[in-house]
């Protein structure tokens, strides 16, 4: 069958599998490996992307199921050349170890940002909660999106000046 849909703002029309999970399109299809595949189950969170805006986990979503819908990866954070915030707080305060997981939590966090700039460290414990990281402890992974929040709030103030 023939899918299309925006990805990363890019069209694309594609022939698949009818049975074809959206993670397998994105990486075997469009050659977006960013997005990672790994549990197959849901549980683990390493394939979050945005479907129409919104987080999902791209190993329950058929690619046809996403077909009309704008999808954006981890690949679409960053803007002309320039790290998203989360990307560069990631960097900085050592959000990463392995990386597995880094694709989905950066797309997860980034839509927490979205809806709240400015979240407690519950909050973001919470939103990060159906994603598995085996190596940082998650420490790294909260001050990671602390930095990109305050770095955010700071760019707001200073714009606005």
């Amino acid at each position: 069958m023939q899918v299309s849909m925006s990805v990363n703002g890019d069209e694309v029309t594609e022939e698949i599998e009818a049975r074809m999970l959206l993670v397998h399109f994105l990486r075997d299809q469009l050659g977006l490996t960013g997005t990672h595949w790994g549990c197959d189950t849901s549980n683990c969170g390493t394939c979050v992307v945005w479907m129409d805006g919104e987080p999902v986990k791209s190993c329950t979503v058929l690619a046809a199921m996403a077909g009309g819908h704008e999808v954006r990866t981890v690949e679409g954070l960053e803007r002309d050349g320039e790290l998203d915030p989360v990307q560069q707080g990631f960097m900085e305060c050592h959000g990463l170890q392995c990386g597995f997981c880094t694709p989905g939590m950066l797309m997860t966090a980034r839509a927490l940002l979205d809806r709240n700039p400015s979240p407690s460290t519950d909050e973001i414990r919470q939103a990060i909660s159906g994603q598995i990281c085996r190596c940082t402890g998650y420490a790294t992974i909260v001050r990671s999106i602390q930095w990109a929040a305050s770095y955010e709030a700071a760019a707001t103030v200073g714009s606005a000046s």
